[in-house]
């Protein structure tokens, strides 16, 4: 998974005056959970852009001013209701031998033959919440709706997950094609109907085969 570097300031002082100050100086304040004891640090609003407005998924490397590097992953993140600005956020300290949980987007890949034939792509979860050790963590779950038939549908138990595990029901659908007024029957179905058995009607004029005495 790819990461992102924020350079960020210790801070000495956790206070309601001290966290006003450091908003209007247009630093947010963070606090890093998950490891011996919370890290409460500062960045600037701008350094946070490529992570929080964005669907993809990241890993974070922070850089503090005391010299100490430590991996995390967004955890949680407060806006201000009126102007929408980054008012607070919370990391989650990164360890290489423990697993994580972690929300990862969808990726679908391909044209599907019930689109084609005039049904809808429903997307149902756009995300998938998966655990995994941080090395394992993808960047994306790519969907290959190629095969959809109108009708058709991906759940979490039709996805691979040898490296990580889905935090779902097996049945838990992911995307589905589904009928329209302006769909079409798939001739391609109607083929595959007859080459598993069903038998075409004779020709007209054709003679049926003599009964053995």
């Amino acid at each position: 998974m790819k990461s992102i570097t924020i350079n960020g300031s210790q801070r000495e002082s956790v206070g309601k005056k001290a966290t006003k100050a450091l908003r209007n100086a247009g630093q947010v304040p963070c606090v890093l959970y998950g490891g011996d004891k919370p890290v409460h640090f500062s960045a600037p609003e701008l350094a946070f852009s490529k992570l929080v407005y964005t669907p993809n998924a990241h890993t974070v490397v922070i850089n503090l001013d005391n010299g100490e590097t430590l991996n995390a992953v967004l955890q949680d993140i407060q806006f201000h209701p009126v102007t929408d600005r980054i008012l607070h956020i919370d990391f989650y300290q990164l360890f290489e031998d423990k697993e994580i949980a972690l929300n990862i987007p969808v990726q679908l890949v391909g044209n599907s033959r019930g689109v084609k034939n005039g049904g809808v792509l429903r997307r149902n979860n756009r995300k998938l919440r998966i655990k995994a050790l941080p090395v394992n963590l993808p960047d994306f779950i790519e969907i290959d709706i190629s095969p959809l038939k109108i009708g058709d549908k991906v759940a979490v138990g039709d996805l691979p997950s040898e490296k990580y595990t889905f935090l779902h029901t097996d049945n838990t659908v992911v995307c589905q094609v589904r009928t329209s007024r302006v769909a079409i029957e798939d001739e391609d179905d109607d083929e595959e109907e007859l080459e598993e058995g069903v038998e075409a009607p004779a020709a007209e004029g054709a003679e049926a085969p003599e009964a053995q005495e």
